[in-house]
């Protein structure tokens, strides 16, 4: 009997050392910043914090330092985000299983950011990997999905890990230009927004162990979208030094002012109010002005199709536009890419994206009704369609594979990569993350957003979405451990990885995560050029 209690107690121990160990208490984690400061909490050794004020705004005019505090601000939990066009009232059951969104509390106060290090002495200078959101430029937070927790990046990785909320969609990107000078920097306050918390990091981030002349700026999706446009920003030059862009290049050309300004004036047409009453906006009700500003696109966008001008990728959204100062350049331009060619890029994408959910009602069908969909959507094209596809990916072998390959994000990487590439200045790496889920019976492959749980580290966190087996976990070291040596070094090279090469035109070294890593070139030039 007393063989087997002490054998129980020897698993109590064991399970016990595996529990995360969490601290707190009044002068726990209790560091600086320049507004006051702030205290966190402590678990599995790493410092944590969270709703952190970085800037402060009345709405439509340009950021500003927070207001200081006196004594110590905790800060333990997610702060507020941005307001939804749309508030949440239903889900689709099996996507949100997968995705597991937290999607938080809402305010127009919104500037908030979280940290995640190893150590706040200062005298440590570890390299900071700072996050920005995806869900475009409209929603979403740095809480929305579990993937987004830093703390294992940070305690794997010896890096400090920082993500932001910031004012989205109407409230970042309404041009009200026109109707006074606190105003002139509305039409891109959300990207100001970003620059702000960006120039916290520099003044800030000694004080919890980073390094202010060492800072990544990584994202996924818009948030991918976002890391293109401070690329091109001149303003923001100097607060980061390298950039990571994860399913996020997307060519269209953002808006010129006639068009901004066309918005916004249909938007007051829209609340009856006239243009000496634009004051006004700052203080309707969200709702009324979101619902304003739905209109007003829309109105905006039929007189667009009217006059035979094609509309952004997605549509007419809300997003950055060409300004004239804060953002002088298209992303895709000869300038942009000057402005930004010393700093090293690692770009890529999943393989799948979008297309497992678009498709998802043909998961089971037969080869001849997966032929007879690509038949319709590509006419006389499709037998080079299919042939293309095969080319890319030889192994593949349910006939749905031939539909789920995504040919909406990818192209534009490749573009990016090309472009900087072609430079000869800061090396370009590229990844195709190729790695297929097994949950609900494989249905959704690499989808959208799959790869964050690798990058973070966060396979147990993200269990829904990656199943959780053994060979998660093992690719998602090798593919944490890229970004980390890439955010501290500008190359993402580690032995657990075969030796990977940065991008050329004419090597077009790719990087394909999977169960077997391996780099190869383009192989999807054809298909591309099919779907032009």
């Amino acid at each position: 009997m007393k063989k087997i209690t002490l054998f129980t107690l020897g698993l109590l121990a064991i399970a016990n050392a595996a529990i995360s160990q969490l601290v707190t208490g009044e002068n726990i984690a209790v560091t600086s910043t320049n507004s006051g400061k702030v205290r966190g909490y402590i678990n599995n050794s790493v410092y944590t914090y969270k709703g952190i004020p970085y800037a402060e705004a009345n709405r439509f005019e340009s950021p500003r330092p927070p207001k200081p505090w006196d004594g110590v601000r905790s800060s333990m939990v997610y702060g507020p985000v941005a307001p939804l066009l749309d508030p949440i009232t239903s889900v689709q059951d099996e996507g949100e299983f997968i995705f597991h969104h937290d999607f938080g509390y809402t305010s127009e106060d919104c500037m908030r950011l979280n940290i995640w290090t190893k150590g706040i002495d200062n005298s440590k200078k570890r390299p900071v990997m700072f996050w920005i959101h995806g869900g475009g430029f409209t929603a979403g937070s740095s809480q929305e999905l579990p993937s987004y927790d830093g703390e294992n990046l940070a305690k794997n990785g010896d890096v400090v890990v920082v993500s932001i909320n910031h004012r989205l969609n109407i409230l970042g990107f309404l041009d009200l230009s026109a109707y006074g000078e606190k105003y002139k920097h509305s039409a891109n306050a959300s990207i100001l927004d970003i620059k702000a918390a960006l120039e916290w990091v520099r003044d800030n981030i000694a004080n919890f162990g980073g390094d202010p002349n060492n800072v990544t700026i990584f994202g996924q999706s818009g948030g991918g979208a976002k890391v293109n446009t401070l690329m091109a920003m001149p303003s923001a030059k100097g607060l980061f030094h390298k950039a990571i862009n994860e399913s996020g290049s997307f060519r269209s050309n953002m808006l010129e002012k006639a068009t901004t300004r066309l918005i916004t004036a249909e938007v007051l047409k829209a609340l009856n109010l006239q243009a000496g009453q634009a004051d006004s906006l700052q203080h309707i009700p969200f709702a009324q002005l979101s619902e304003a500003g739905k209109k007003a696109l829309k109105v905006v966008a039929d007189k667009m199709k009217a006059d035979g001008k094609p509309a952004p990728g997605f549509g007419l959204s809300w997003g950055p536009s060409i300004d004239g100062e804060d953002l002088p350049y298209q992303l895709f331009s000869k300038e942009a890419f000057e402005l930004s060619k010393n700093i090293p890029l690692l770009i890529g994408t999943t393989k799948n994206e979008f297309a497992p959910f678009a498709n998802g009602a043909l998961n089971n069908a037969s080869l001849e009704k997966i032929k007879e969909v690509i038949k319709t959507q590509r006419g006389d094209k499709a037998e080079a369609y299919l042939a293309a596809v095969k080319k890319a990916y030889p192994n593949d072998t349910k006939p749905i594979d031939l539909l789920d390959v995504d040919v909406m994000f990818r192209p534009g990487a490749v573009s990016q990569a090309n472009e900087k590439s072609a430079l000869n200045a800061a090396p370009v790496y590229m990844y195709l993350f190729t790695w297929q889920s097994p949950v609900m019976d494989g249905k959704y492959k690499a989808i959208h957003c799959m790869e964050i749980p690798f990058v973070f580290n966060n396979i147990q966190r993200c269990n829904e979405m990656t199943g959780g087996n053994k060979d998660a976990y093992v690719l998602a070291d090798k593919v944490s451990n890229a970004f980390i040596n890439f955010a501290k070094t500008g190359n993402p090279n580690h032995k657990g990885l075969p030796n990977w090469p940065a991008y050329t035109t004419a090597s077009t070294a790719t990087m394909h995560l999977d169960n077997t890593c391996e780099v190869k070139p383009q192989m999807d030039k054809e298909l591309f050029d099919l779907v032009k």
